[in-house]
C-alpha cells in the first residue's frame, strides 16, 4: 500500500471510489491546506474564542466576531471550492468530497460549510421565489461575496427533545412573522441568514407544534435582526463561532407551511448528520495519518515502532475500522443524493435513507473518538502535548458524537423508522444482493425479535441491535467499494 493513501485524504478518496468527482480540484484544495490553510488553523484554534465587539463607537449593535483576516480567507476558500454552490450542480457528492478535505485538517471549518448547505437545501426546496431571489442566490455565490447560514434548533432546555425544548414563539406580522426566543447553541454566530425552529402561536404541544423559519440577520430597516449574547469557550471547532442567540421580534420567514415543520427541521438534521458522518471519516485517517508519520520515525528497540507488531496489528486494526467507516459514510450519502429533492410524504427510500443516516451518524462518530484516543496513545507523551496536533484531533472529535443528536438519539430515532415505517427492511433488500445470506437472515431475526419486546426492554437494549446494524452495514458496503482492495495491507516501514 501506498503510503499517501493514509496520509493524503484526496488519494484516500482515490483508493476507496476510483474515480472520484472533480479529482483536480480536490487536490488543488488539499495543497492549498497543507501549503497555508494548516498553519492558519492551527493559529487560530491555540488562540481561542475569539472577542465579540457588541457595539460600535457611536453605540450601535453590531456584534461583531472578531476573527483574524486569516480566518476569513481560509473560510472563503472553501466555499470558493464550492463547499455550498457544487450541491447544486446536479449532485450533493462534490460539496460533501470539498466538506473531506476539510475535516481532514479542520472539522471546525467544514460546520460553517455544513449548516450553509443545509439552510441552503431548505431554502431551495421550501422557500417561495422572492425568498429564493433574495437569499438563496447569495449562499450560492463562488466568489468572496458568499452568505453563510446556519441551523438553529437547540435551546437552554436541551436539544434531544425539540417538542418540549423549543419555547421560541412565531406571530404572524402580515407578510413574515416575528419570532420572540433564544437559541442556546447556535453554530455559525453571525451568519448573513439561519433556519430557526420555532412554534407558531396557538401551534399544538410537542414537536408537532412546531415549524421552520428562515431569519436574514439584518432587518428591512437595516437594524440587526438577531442579537449574540455570548460566544461559547469550547474544547474544540474553535474555527466556528458558537453562541447563545437572542431572538427580540425577529423577522421571519415561514418554509413550507406549519404542519410541514417538524419534516423540514429532520431534514436539515439529516443533511447535517451524513455531513457529520463524511466529517468523522477524514478526522479518523487524520487520527491514522498522524500515528503513521510518527510510527515511522520514532526509533524504539532498535527499530520503527510501527514495525514492531503488536503496534502494526493494532494500526492495521484501525486502518481496516477506517475503511468500514467510509463505506457506511458514503452509503449514507449516495442514499442522500437520490432522495433529497423529495418532500412529504416520502418515499420507501427516504425512509432507507433515513435509517442510514442515524446509523452513519452514530457508528462513524464513534469510530473518530477511538482513532483519535489510539493515536494519542501511540504518541506516547508527545500525544498529550498541545504543541503538536494529536492533542488537538481528541478536543475536535468529542463534539462528533454529540452534534445533530448524541449517540441515543441516533439509536430511538432508528427505532422509530423501523418500528413505523420498516425501514428495516428495505434495508436489508438494499443490502440482500452483497451481504451473506445466512449472516443477514440471522440479523433480520434478531431485529423482528428486538422490534417485538415490550417499549422499555426494547429501548433498554437497543444500542447493541443498533451497533450491529451499523456494523453490519458498514461491512457490506465496503464491498462495494471499487477502490477497497488498495488499503488492504497494513504500512510497513521498512
Amino acid at each position: 500500500m501506498h503510503p499517501e493513501a493514509i496520509t493524503s485524504p484526496t488519494a484516500f478518496l482515490d483508493a476507496m471510489l476510483g474515480d472520484v468527482p472533480h479529482r483536480d480540484e480536490l487536490r488543488a484544495y488539499e495543497a492549498w491546506w497543507e501549503a497555508e490553510g494548516r498553519a492558519t488553523s492551527e493559529a487560530i484554534d491555540r488562540a481561542g474564542t475569539p472577542p465579540l465587539r457588541l457595539f460600535d463607537r457611536l453605540g450601535r449593535r453590531v456584534d461583531e466576531v472578531l476573527y483574524a483576516p486569516a480566518y476569513r480567507a481560509l473560510l472563503r476558500r472553501g466555499y470558493r471550492a464550492g463547499a455550498v454552490w457544487r450541491a447544486f450542480d446536479g449532485s450533493l457528492v462534490p460539496a460533501y468530497l470539498i466538506g473531506y478535505v476539510t475535516s481532514f485538517y479542520d472539522p471546525g471549518v467544514y460546520c460553517p460549510y455544513t449548516v450553509s448547505l443545509a439552510t441552503a437545501v431548505a431554502l431551495y426546496k421550501y422557500g417561495t421565489d422572492a425568498l429564493k431571489a433574495s437569499y438563496l442566490e447569495p449562499l450560492l455565490r463562488r466568489d468572496d461575496t458568499v452568505w453563510q447560514g446556519a441551523t438553529w434548533m437547540t435551546e437552554a432546555g436541551g436539544g434531544s427533545d425539540l417538542g418540549a425544548a423549543v419555547r421560541t414563539e412565531a406571530i404572524p406580522d402580515g407578510d413574515r412573522w416575528r419570532l420572540r426566543g433564544e437559541k442556546y447553541f447556535a453554530s455559525n454566530a453571525g451568519a448573513e441568514v439561519a433556519v430557526v425552529a420555532a412554534r407558531p402561536r396557538g401551534a399544538s404541544a410537542g414537536v408537532r407544534g412546531l415549524a421552520l423559519f428562515l431569519v436574514p440577520r439584518w432587518r428591512r430597516d437595516g437594524t440587526l435582526n438577531y442579537v449574540i449574547r455570548r460566544l461559547k469557550d469550547k474544547c474544540g471547532t474553535r474555527l466556528v463561532p458558537t453562541g447563545e442567540v437572542e431572538l427580540h421580534d425577529s423577522e421571519a420567514h415561514l418554509l413550507g407551511t406549519p404542519e410541514q415543520g417538524v419534516y423540514l427541521i429532520l431534514e436539515v438534521l439529516n443533511v447535517s448528520r451524513v455531513a457529520n458522518s463524511v466529517g468523522s471519516v477524514a478526522l479518523a485517517q487524520r487520527a491514522l495519518a498522524e500515528a503513521y508519520r510518527f510510527g515511522t520515525e520514532r526509533l524504539a528497540f532498535g527499530r520503527p515502532v510501527l514495525d514492531h507488531p503488536l503496534l502494526r496489528a493494532q494500526f492495521a486494526q484501525r486502518l481496516d475500522r477506517l475503511q468500514e467507516a467510509f463505506a457506511l459514510a458514503w452509503e449514507a450519502l449516495r442514499a442522500l443524493d437520490a432522495v433529497w429533492h423529495e418532500t412529504p410524504r416520502y418515499s420507501g427510500a427516504y425512509h432507507r435513507f433515513r435509517l442510514l443516516a442515524h446509523l452513519a451518524k452514530y457508528w462513524t462518530a464513534e469510530v473518530a473518538v477511538q482513532a483519535a484516543v489510539w493515536s494519542m496513545i501511540a504518541h506516547g507523551g508527545a500525544g498529550v502535548v498541545a504543541d503538536y496536533p494529536v492533542e488537538r484531533l481528541l478536543r475536535e472529535a468529542m463534539i462528533l458524537p454529540i452534534w445533530e443528536g448524541t449517540p441515543q438519539r441516533q439509536v430511538l430515532d432508528g427505532l422509530e423508522v423501523m418500528q413505523r415505517r420498516e425501514a428495516h427492511h428495505l434495508l436489508f433488500q438494499h443490502l440482500a444482493a452483497d451481504a451473506d445470506p445466512e449472516a443477514l437472515a440471522a440479523l433480520r431475526t434478531r431485529t423482528e425479535a428486538h422490534l417485538g419486546l415490550d417499549p422499555a426492554t426494547r429501548e433498554a437494549q437497543a444500542e447493541e441491535l443498533f451497533a450491529s446494524l451499523a456494523a453490519f452495514t458498514a461491512a457490506v458496503a465496503r464491498r462495494r467499494l471499487p477502490g477497497r482492495s488498495t488499503l488492504d495491507a497494513p504500512p510497513s516501514a521498512r
